[in-house]
């Protein structure tokens, strides 16, 4: 028997079966097998031609295309509106915190990142409309998966999620952010909290969007309690805007 021959044993044990090696299938079996043996052979001249080209073809057939990467950061590429970024706690128009330490938000998070731990307003200490606010709020970003099942739970809407995606941080501490780095800055004519709520309203009008601005009254307190606030007078001017809107509709009414 040569070498290039191989047996097969029959079930009976008997005979042995002889059969030659298939060029390229079973070759590796084989001791002494040429590396040449172990390639296909090409079907014609043609394809042994064209065949070293052929993998080129998705090379040659982009190389012309227009580029399309992004130079980040250098030039950023706008997100979708609804994307999910950064969390971001949310006020009212006269400068109150919406946040009224519930934990629903915690307790929606599958991750376990969100930690709150509420407290009472007090007439010296009115954080947010009604009898509770958020004292102490921390998102732990190692642990987000950016889901937004938190903001879906929020019965105030004061937790959303804005568009920024620039979150990493050489320091794990820095990626746990406190309420001071999630609060939304103040806007022109807002009232730094604590102050008390608008004269004669509850909780539901302010979830009802019926507060729109800060009132004298509001600012008086605060200017009372906290003369150097830099908030005063911006929603001094919004508080004297208002009252004279207010009473243009009156004497329109009349």
């Amino acid at each position: 028997m040569s070498d290039d021959e191989t047996t097969t044993p029959t079930p009976e044990g008997g005979e042995v079966e002889r059969r030659e090696p298939v060029r390229g299938q079973g070759a590796l079996d084989i001791p002494g097998t040429p590396a040449a043996d172990l390639l296909p052979e090409p079907a014609n001249a043609v394809e042994a031609l064209v065949a070293p080209v052929a993998g080129f073809g998705v090379t040659m057939a982009t190389l012309f295309r227009p580029v399309v990467t992004e130079q980040y950061p250098r030039e950023k590429a706008p997100v979708e509106p609804r994307f999910h970024g950064r969390h971001q706690l949310n006020r009212h128009p006269d400068g109150l915190e919406k946040c009224i330490g519930c934990e629903l938000c915690a307790w929606a998070c599958p991750a376990d990142a969100i930690y709150v731990e509420g407290a009472s307003n007090s007439p010296e200490a009115q954080y947010s409309p009604g009898e509770r606010y958020g004292r102490v709020y921390q998102i732990n970003y190692l642990r987000c998966i950016f889901c937004g099942l938190c903001i879906e739970a929020c019965p105030t809407r004061a937790l959303t999620m804005t568009n920024e995606f620039e979150l990493a941080d050489r320091s794990r501490a820095d990626l746990i952010f406190t309420k001071e780095d999630l609060l939304a800055p103040l806007r022109e004519g807002m009232l730094a909290a604590p102050h008390p709520m608008v004269e004669g309203t509850t909780d539901g009008d302010y979830y009802r969007g019926e507060v729109t601005r800060p009132t004298p009254e509001q600012v008086e307190w605060v200017r009372r309690h906290r003369p150097d606030d830099p908030t005063l007078d911006s929603a001094a001017a919004a508080a004297e805007r208002g009252s004279v809107r207010a009473g243009a509709a009156q004497g329109g009414e009349q």
